[in-house]
């Protein structure tokens, strides 16, 4: 039974999510998800291949760009000041798309298998795409070439994102690790080439490297997962990681300048957690399952305090915008 009032951050009441529109697909299946950081708009990317836009406001389907072949898209993401967005497919391609030309500006080659996410970087003009590959890539947007590949995860990489603040990336594999990732090096390129970070320069950083070495080191392996893990997400302010896998268990894990560390398990979800991550603004975690939930935590006492339930919908992917309330 669910309390009747759980408390949030600062004593505020929690109140219960509550469903306020739904965009009917024709697809089975929503791989990709992502908000426009301003306009009412949210970005669908499907198992059969085609992208969609939706104003959420109105329920209604603004535009659709079919341009991966292959079947599924399942990363997609919206640039937060550009008019752009990245995609990531089974077609082994990303591909940017101007949304004001209606139409992919160009297509970055370089992975060897399916694409799981990929992702804008808020400040540099870098894109992270993650790979069934096992690999990580970085991208310049702007110089549309490679400048790193972060090798050492040994089976597919569910997910990679770029930290909010600092030059970090967390990644997720069904290796059963989650890695955290230094890029600072890289940032230092990017910048002494450019001259700013806006600007870009970067080059072809991979290319020119003999060795094969690269820019972004692997700064912390984390184990304690016993299967393969679907996801994992930094916290938006705190020195935290959540991580979501097949042994249906989401862990909370801690990070200082020299290591990183287990601090917590989160039991409830009764099959394989697909995604999970911190709420934007709220001291919760999201997290979604193939047991057909929805559930929200709090990250303070670490307890569950929603579970919302659908029987005839299943769930793969969640995401929060960045500014308000809407999940």
């Amino acid at each position: 039974s669910r309390p009747t009032q759980p408390e949030g951050r600062a004593g505020t009441p929690f109140a219960a999510p509550t469903m306020l529109v739904k965009c009917e697909t024709k697809s089975n299946r929503v791989k990709g998800l992502s908000f426009h950081p301003k306009l009412s708009w949210i970005l669908a990317s499907l198992h059969n291949g085609t992208i969609q836009l939706w104003d959420y406001r109105i329920g209604s389907l603004i535009d659709k760009f079919e341009e991966h072949e292959g079947g599924p898209v399942r990363g997609v993401c919206f640039h937060l000041s550009q008019p752009l967005f990245v995609s990531g497919g089974d077609d082994y391609k990303i591909k940017v798309w101007n949304y004001k030309l209606r139409r992919c500006i160009f297509t970055l080659i370089g992975h060897l298998d399916y694409i799981r996410t990929v992702e804008f970087h808020d400040e540099y003009p870098w894109i992270l795409s993650a790979s069934d590959d096992q690999t990580i890539r970085i991208w310049n947007w702007q110089s549309r070439s490679c400048i790193a590949v972060l090798t050492g995860h040994n089976h597919y990489v569910m997910c990679a994102h770029f930290h909010p603040k600092e030059d970090l990336v967390v990644s997720a594999s069904l290796d059963q690790t989650v890695r955290v990732w230094d890029t600072s090096g890289l940032r230092d390129k990017t910048v002494s080439i450019g001259g700013a970070p806006s600007s870009g320069g970067g080059g072809g950083a991979g290319a020119n490297d003999v060795f094969g070495t690269s820019d972004a080191v692997v700064k912390y392996v984390l184990e304690g997962h016993d299967r393969g893990v679907n996801w994992a997400a930094f916290h938006p302010t705190l020195p935290l990681i959540v991580s979501g896998a097949d042994d249906r268990l989401i862990k909370l894990w801690r990070m200082n300048d020299s290591k990183a560390w287990e601090v917590d398990t989160l039991r409830g979800h009764f099959n394989n957690v697909s995604c999970v991550m911190f709420h934007p603004k709220k001291e919760l975690i999201l997290s979604n399952s193939e047991d057909r939930t929805i559930r929200v935590w709090d990250v303070t006492k670490r307890t569950g305090i929603h579970t919302f339930r659908r029987e005839n919908d299943r769930f793969w992917i969640i995401t929060a915008h960045r500014s308000s309330n809407l999940v």
